[in-house]
């Protein structure tokens, strides 16, 4: 699995204040309401796709295999997104998705 871009871990290291402000509203977010850590992740995966973002599907790919997700189960994400977004984009979410987890 891929550990966190350098890109990112500049960010931190350049903007600490910044970088721990999004922090501290992304860890508010995720404790807002009832969903555990698994399905946030998910989701979040799911919003990454439909906004074809490929640097947050591969972070959030990564969040969701640290929360137990599987394979099976982020494929899944990416393929229930085909009708809404389309084959072209679905399958490059699956390619990100492998970037992270592997391609087997």
């Amino acid at each position: 699995m891929s550990e966190i871009p350098k890109r990112y871990r500049k960010f931190k290291e350049d903007y600490p204040a910044v970088a721990e402000a999004y922090e501290s509203m992304g860890d508010a977010v995720h404790n807002a309401g009832p969903l555990d850590e698994k399905t946030r992740a998910l989701i979040k995966l799911a919003i990454s796709t439909g906004a074809r973002l490929q640097g947050a599907v591969h972070s959030h790919a990564r969040k969701a295999v640290k929360a137990g997700a599987t394979k099976e189960e982020m494929r899944q994400v990416a393929l229930l997104a085909l009708p809404t977004i389309g084959l072209p984009s679905m399958m490059a979410t699956l390619s990100w998705i492998d970037d992270i987890i592997g391609d087997e």
